[in-house]
């Protein structure tokens, strides 16, 4: 590129404001018999730069407002007046200045959000579809619909699976473990959680057949024991994979459950360092890595990644949902992996994006707009944005 081309590039854009839009958005999902309230919290990033192009960054799954404030009173002041063009020289410094030794928690989701609207900017910028600026390896991706949730019951299970099945997926998630260890308070024994957990999974497996992958998530809710007693009881069963089995992703435990269990293991989608996946990879500890651009700082650290796992010989995969946002990463990598439909999170995003691509077959087609593909609807956003905040951060 010549110097005087990547220069109008660079000043074209010149950051010039960073906004942080905190929501706290309410959905209605359709369950068998009825319909459950629910609600998710995210963060929107809005760039605006020198050229009049707008950037959309986001994170979700933590508590909204704080991070909202670091974008706005932290990471903002460091990066407007430099160029949107410069991923990696910005990572660098918000990395510097939010987690200078190692820590993560809000930190990542704040670089994940500004570090996905600078890629967004940069492919709008130079019109090309953010998946193909990232290597354009394929035009669609591969999904499974995450519909198993810990409210419904066993036979309200087994009907969203066929629901779901019928919808022409042949993958899809379950929850397990029912936050075993963050209600041990109640008192809830583990040994009768897993029991029901065995007789939930035999309940979708019996209904859809054996034909369907059917994965479960534990969502770092077990102990190491518990986690394997429980694998052990679904080794009929058929399972694709079993993502956060054990609490705090321990990877010396992780690699002694891999080791042991008769499915695949998969995590790390709440992970917020590339370090964190070098001790998997180095323990062997994962089938599946799970690296999520929203909340694993943004395009630029989960292409380190994803390096790293191709070079171990390790799959990604997307866990944590937003599959809008994770889908340019596995379309654009030869080495990329499935993409997680989930249903609540999909709803939240329908409510604030136009132009979202919907699954045929399985398959997620990506689209050809350039950047991310598909646009903010700020009109809604700000209306949503002028409601009561109130907690829903938790992912289902």
């Amino acid at each position: 590129m010549h110097h005087e081309t990547r220069g109008a590039l660079a000043h074209d854009l010149k950051i010039e404001r960073v906004q942080a839009i905190p929501l706290n958005i309410e959905v209605a999902m359709q369950v068998p018999g009825g319909t459950k309230q629910s609600a998710l919290s995210c963060v929107l990033v809005r760039i605006d730069t020198a050229c009049g192009l707008t950037g959309c960054g986001f994170t979700a799954i933590t508590e909204e407002e704080v991070v909202a404030a670091a974008i706005e009173h932290i990471a903002a002041d460091a990066i407007v007046g430099e160029s949107a063009l410069d991923t990696e020289k910005l990572w660098e410094r918000l990395y510097w200045l939010l987690s200078p030794r190692g820590q993560s928690g809000y930190a990542a989701h704040a670089i994940a959000a500004v570090d996905i609207a600078l890629w967004d900017l940069k492919a709008q910028r130079l019109d090309l579809p953010l998946w193909r600026l990232l290597g354009g390896a394929r035009p669609k991706v591969p999904v499974y619909a995450t519909f198993g949730f810990n409210f419904l019951d066993r036979a309200q299970l087994a009907e969203a699976a066929a629901q779901w099945v019928a919808r022409g997926f042949s993958r899809l998630k379950m929850t397990v473990g029912n936050h075993g260890l963050q209600r041990k308070d109640e008192p809830r024994p583990l040994s009768d959680l897993i029991r029901e957990d065995e007789a939930r999974v035999r309940a979708v497996r019996d209904r859809v057949g054996p034909g369907i992958e059917l994965c479960i998530d534990a969502n770092c809710s077990l102990d190491p024991y518990h986690a394997r007693t429980l694998a052990a009881r679904l080794a009929d069963c058929g399972i694709a994979f079993f993502e956060e089995p054990i609490t705090q992703n321990d990877a010396r435990a992780l690699a002694d459950l891999r080791r042991r269990a008769p499915m695949p293991l998969a995590g790390g989608q709440n992970e917020g360092l590339a370090s964190r996946f070098a001790d998997f990879f180095q323990a062997g500890a994962l089938d599946i890595a799970q690296p999520n651009v929203a909340i694993t700082g943004g395009y630029t650290q989960c292409l380190r990644i994803a390096g790293m796992a191709q070079a171990c010989n390790v799959a990604i995969a997307n866990g944590g949902a937003w599959p809008f946002h994770n889908m340019p990463l596995h379309a654009g990598l030869a080495h990329g992996g499935f993409i997680e439909y989930h249903s609540v999170a999909v709803q939240v995003c329908e409510q604030i994006f136009t132009g979202l691509p919907v699954p045929e077959a399985g398959w997620l087609p990506l689209p050809e707009t350039p950047g991310l593909g598909f646009a903010p609807d700020w009109a809604a956003i700000g209306e949503i944005a002028r409601r009561p905040l109130s907690r829903g951060h938790g992912k289902h």
